[in-house]
């Protein structure tokens, strides 16, 4: 039995333990460093939960799947309702595979002006747009770990705050606060570190921020 001992204390490195366990605490301390230099170093200002002033935000742009109530003055034959098909066009009496998407609805009403006075004189048209969607670059998406993971349809002041409250908050295993923002700027895509956590679950007003046309929120599952 001695001999036996003694073979395995002279196979047994202690320093390779010890030093494996080293490296592990190294590794889980740079993690957390980056993680939190994500959060803190790209961050947004926080916005309030109701802007005590709301302005008018972005002008809505047109997209697939919108419903559109189209008005000609003196000639109710050609005022109608249409959704534009999901390749971005719509058909109207007269007016064949028109483009809708990527134009405002006044855009879109002088567009069918145009068109019209082939037939009609001097016509005057609204266009109202009805079920939004919006075009896909304008659209605001969640994925991950949130309780309803979707795009929303963009709107005028939104915050975080209105996005969570769309998708019904987060999962039991989310990590709300290891969340990240992507954003367009300039053309070039940046990241943000987001608490929603921190929002939601603590009501810390300052982790609510502004949210922009097309910003992408993605929400992970917690290590642990």
């Amino acid at each position: 039995m001695e001999g036996k001992y003694t073979v395995i204390n002279k196979n047994f490195k202690p320093g390779i333990f010890s030093q494996g366990i080293k490296y592990c605490i190294i590794l889980i301390a740079a993690l957390a460093l980056a993680s939190c230099g994500r959060t803190n170093g790209n961050s947004l200002p926080s916005a309030q939960f109701v802007p005590a002033e709301e302005g008018p935000g972005p002008q809505y742009i047109v997209g697939p799947l919108d419903g559109l109530e189209i008005f000609v003055w003196r000639n109710p034959e050609l005022t109608t309702s249409v959704t534009v098909r999901p390749d971005g066009r719509f058909s109207v009496p007269l007016i064949d595979d028109m483009t809708a998407t990527g134009r405002t609805p006044t855009q879109l009403a002088r567009d069918i002006e145009k068109k019209l006075s082939e037939y009609i004189q001097s016509p005057i048209v609204t266009v109202i747009v009805s079920g939004f969607q919006g075009p896909f670059a304008q659209q605001v998406r969640v994925v991950g770990s949130a309780t309803s993971p979707q795009a929303i349809a963009y709107r005028a002041n939104m915050t975080l705050l209105d996005v969570m409250i769309t998708v019904g908050g987060v999962t039991e295993f989310a990590a709300g606060n290891r969340a990240t923002l992507a954003r367009i700027e300039g053309g070039v895509q940046r990241e943000y570190g987001i608490r929603i956590d921190d929002l939601i679950r603590d009501g810390d007003v300052s982790a609510n921020v502004k949210i922009q046309p097309g910003d992408v929120i993605i929400i992970p599952e917690s290590f642990f």
